[in-house]
């Protein structure tokens, strides 16, 4: 009966915007599909060896970086939200927005520049010795371990869950926490009674983009030497030129995304998420005094100076030095190409997400919120899985058209697709379409139908419509969609890695190349131009908010 009113309603809305969106799902779920497809073939003699030696160090690192991390950065996540949200304290404007900031620092460039701060001739260690005479025994705070990457990702990571947390307390607890209070609730108390409970579908919602970033790295795992399933996916596919293992080590990998959304509708399961009350009045927050006051601030800069500062002021020191020898028509190539990759899988974003989020409002079913899903998937699937299973498709393609590259020339068995630009952006594009849609699907939530209707009543076409009626009421939320998809896509390291054509480099991976390389200083003018663009992007996106909650 369902299939058949799906069937009944696709069929009254088949148009060429539906059409395009359900190309578009397909497209997205085809590399997904390759990969979990490998499962069920006939492994390869390299396969024996991974299994039998390095599977189990493979996920075990994994797990336990996914974990600890995890732990760490919730920990650290809910608690600023709520010393943000439930109290006044010295500077707590600055902080409610400037602990947000790390977003804007990509994890392998903070990687690399505290292995350089804390080694024996970085700027602690030498600072230490020739100021004050501490020499410190070896290991003491170098950061070259499991034990590092924990602590990049944690203070990388933590904004996902202050700022979703941060979020859902303004709107939602002012009167469960006002009751409290009457009730004699203390600070503790409201804490452990009050607050966590109610916040709980925010923090999971932050705790699990955490664990798809945590399991989706390579820059950090890599460089520290922490022996991850997206890390062996690069070590086979690079080292042991083995595509179809590469292959198998990703649809490990999709088997623990899947068990990671499984713990998800898990933990959700029964839970509110709005407030039952209609009317949400905004929290007023606590005055602190005396010690209080000040230890708050303390952690607060504390944080801050760790996850932002230190490593943002060290990368500027180090672009000022060699500034004038790196600045050269080669660097100015390296941004030509990032720039030109970025916005051409950008606007493929914004132009796809327009269109299935216009499907999706028009349909208003199941199929609908299916297609929406679907269209989605691809954020929460690592890149390494994405690019193997779209190297796959692509081999595929060009062995289908061998036949026609000799008719133009081309020799047999000549890869043509597979070496293209065309395989990056379709990877950016199934990566990071979430972001886009996500952002314009939003907005057309805020605007009525009742304009659209109207316009349809008047004769005007369904395209028409959109043009005269809901495309300039989108101008702002495109803006948004255009810019967190572009900075998603420049700061992204693995999959650019492994698609990108050869001797094709953006800024991305030519600071991790150069920082490799333990060329740190030359590492710095890439990377202080990369957290500009994120810079400016988190600073948008924070007015954004302010503007839309004004």
């Amino acid at each position: 009966m369902r299939i058949q009113t799906v069937s009944r309603n696709l069929k009254r809305h088949l148009n060429s915007w539906t059409i395009v969106s359900l190309i578009g799902a397909a497209v997205i779920l085809l590399p997904i599909a390759i990969v979990l497809a490998t499962m069920f073939t006939e492994p390869t003699e390299n396969w024996d060896h991974v299994k039998a030696y390095l599977l189990v160090d493979y996920v075990k690192g994994s797990l336990t970086l996914a974990f600890f991390t995890t732990f760490f950065a919730t920990t650290i996540g809910v608690v600023l939200a709520w010393l943000v949200v439930g109290y006044s304290f010295p500077l707590r404007g600055f902080f409610r927005w400037a602990l947000l900031l790390p977003l804007a620092l990509p994890p392998y460039i903070a990687a690399f520049t505290y292995r350089t701060m804390t080694s024996y001739t970085g700027v602690i260690q030498s600072t230490l010795r020739n100021q004050f005479g501490i020499t410190l025994p070896p290991d003491t705070i170098e950061v070259h371990s499991i034990h590092g990457a924990i602590f990049i990702l944690t203070f990388c990571l933590y904004p996902y869950v202050y700022l979703i947390t941060r979020s859902f307390l303004e709107r939602q607890s002012a009167s469960y926490i006002e009751n409290a209070n009457l009730l004699g609730k203390k600070n503790v108390q409201l804490f452990w009674k009050v607050v966590l409970p109610i916040a709980r579908p925010a923090i999971i919602a932050g705790m699990m983009l955490v664990i798809f970033e945590v399991l989706s790295d390579y820059g950090v795992a890599s460089y520290f030497g922490v022996q991850t399933i997206s890390t062996s996916i690069f070590q086979t596919w690079f080292g042991m030129y083995d595509v179809d293992s590469a292959l198998r080590l990703a649809a490990w990998l999709m088997v623990i995304i899947i068990g990671v959304f499984i713990l998800e509708r898990f933990l959700r399961r029964n839970m509110r998420y709005t407030s039952t009350s209609t009317q949400n009045k905004p929290l007023h927050p606590k005055q602190l005094k005396g010690i209080s006051s000040w230890s708050v601030l303390v952690l607060c800069s504390a944080i801050f100076l760790l996850a932002f500062a230190f490593p943002v002021i060290q990368i500027i020191v180090w672009a000022v030095w060699r500034f004038e020898g790196y600045w050269t028509s080669d660097f100015l190539h390296l941004m030509s190409n990032t720039l030109q990759v970025s916005i051409i899988a950008t606007v493929i974003v914004v132009i796809f997400s327009i269109i299935t989020a216009r499907v999706v409002r028009t349909l208003s079913s199941n199929f609908a919120y299916g297609l929406s899903r679907l269209i989605t998937a691809g954020y929460a699937v690592p890149g390494a899985i994405i690019a193997v299973g779209i190297l796959a498709a692509f081999i595929f393609i060009d062995e289908s058209l061998s036949s026609f590259y000799q008719f133009l020339g081309q020799t047999e068995g000549a890869l043509v697709l597979s070496l293209s630009l065309g395989m990056l952006v379709t990877g950016y594009v199934i990566r990071f379409i979430a972001p886009g849609y996500n952002t314009i699907d939003s907005g057309y939530e805020k605007i009525s139908k009742f304009y659209s209707e109207a316009s349809r009543t008047l004769g005007k076409t369904s395209t028409r419509t959109f043009i005269k009626i809901e495309l300039p009421l989108l101008k702002g939320t495109l803006l948004a969609a255009f810019i967190l998809t572009f900075v998603e896509i420049i700061k992204e390291l693995p999959l650019t890695k492994l698609l990108r054509p050869f001797n094709f480099e953006t800024l991305a991976t030519q600071a991790y190349k150069y920082a490799i390389d333990e060329r740190i200083i030359a590492a710095s003018l890439p990377s202080i131009l990369l957290i500009i663009v994120s810079l400016v992007s988190v600073l948008i996106f924070n007015s954004i908010g302010k503007r839309d909650e004004s």
